[in-house]
């Protein structure tokens, strides 16, 4: 070359072209080397591969390679899941989970990563005693590396590999009374209670209505008809991914007319104390009970669930599956779960209506028993 180096370059000829490709600088490559590199280059071009096409696809992954790092991969398919309508709760998990991988392979290429490096990791989070955590980061780690493989940055999913390498944690459940002179103490309790009243409605109503707490915390007063008494939630704020209907008794209508007085027309039904752009704190009903004296082992939020669904099957008046359906529960047959999908709302309306006044007569001390059952369900019902 004109400034001095010394360059070795192939002419070749692909599909009627002539086209050159550079094999090195000499001496770094030595002429051994060169041939042995021509040599390459003749039986790609027997094989029907045109060597410089091929070798700029090389440069392309390499430089994709370098540049998809497992965290740039994760926070694109968070990016993802967040344009698909998943829910904030379900969004700040995915973050924590790619936090929490981030210091042992977040800067590796998501290519890279291999079983013993992501189980040495979650190990890390083991030795802690999070075995959910480090079985839910696991499964999170799984899905970004299967968005990787489908958008052409990995060949394998390493964390698919792991399962059953975790330890396996208990089975959790979240404390819930299921004694009803427990609960009518309970309920009095929360009538009796001094806080800022956005907390003491929430209080009041999540009894009744038994979704979950964060469903709860961030209902949004367009999903409020209080003219045809339903709570409609949508699919992106439920754990299933299915829009879910509340019927509301008579008594939580009148508990939701007059919150709307207070915090309405729009926005959060149930917002937080300084700013009406965020809803309650995911730790305040919680920290509510613990103010009336009621223990972590003994009550929470979630725990009503539990309280209604032991409840309302234990009274014998329901078909079970009207029950499930008022959790929000799928099915495990998902053509049973099709044919269920809009049944049973008859009933559950008759049922809300039920539990508020069994409710209610727990609460003012009535005697359990007394309360007459409604006409058992029919299977068709």
């Amino acid at each position: 070359m004109p400034g001095g180096s010394k360059l070795w370059r192939q002419k070749y000829r692909f599909a009627g072209k002539e086209k050159r490709l550079a094999l090195g600088a000499y001496p770094e490559v030595t002429l051994a080397e060169a041939r042995q590199r021509r040599d390459s280059v003749r039986r790609q071009i027997e094989e029907g591969i045109d060597p410089l096409v091929a070798r700029k696809r090389e440069k392309a992954m390499a430089k994709v390679s370098a540049e998809d790092s497992f965290e740039r991969t994760a926070a694109e398919y968070i990016d993802k899941m967040e344009k698909e309508g998943r829910a904030e709760a379900t969004l700040k998990k995915a973050r924590w989970f790619a936090d929490l991988l981030r210091p042992a392979i977040g800067s590796m290429p998501v290519s890279e990563v291999d079983p013993q490096l992501l189980l040495a990791a979650l190990r890390k989070l083991e030795a802690k005693g999070n075995y959910e955590t480090a079985k839910k980061t696991r499964s999170f780690a799984s899905r970004v590396f299967r968005y990787a493989v489908a958008t052409g940055r990995a060949k394998a999913d390493p964390a698919h590999m792991l399962k059953g390498a975790l330890v396996t944690p208990k089975a959790r459940h979240y404390a819930a009374i299921l004694e009803p002179g427990k609960l009518g103490e309970l309920l009095r309790a929360i009538d009796d209670f001094d806080g800022q009243p956005v907390t003491k409605f929430a209080l009041r109503i999540a009894p009744h209505v038994f979704v979950r707490p964060g469903e709860l915390r961030h209902a949004d007063w367009s999903e409020i008809d209080l003219g045809e008494a339903v709570w409609r939630i949508p699919a992106g704020r439920m754990k299933a991914r299915r829009d879910h209907a509340v019927p509301l008794s008579r008594q939580m209508a009148k508990l939701f007319q007059e919150l709307r007085a207070l915090t309405g027309p729009n926005g959060f039904v149930f917002p937080a104390f300084h700013t009406k752009r965020r809803p309650l704190s995911e730790n305040t009903l919680n920290a509510a009970f613990r103010r009336m004296g009621f223990g972590k082992d003994e009550v929470t939020a979630h725990g009503f669930r539990a309280t209604a669904s032991t409840l309302l099957n234990e009274s014998g008046n329901w078909n079970p599956d009207a029950i499930e359906r008022a959790l929000a529960h799928g099915f495990s047959d998902a053509v049973r779960g099709t044919y269920h999908r809009g049944q049973h709302w008859e009933e559950r309306v008759r049922m809300a209506q039920w539990w508020s006044d069994y409710l209610d007569q727990l609460r003012t001390g009535g005697a359990v028993l007394s309360l007459p059952k409604s006409t058992p369900a029919s299977a068709n019902t």
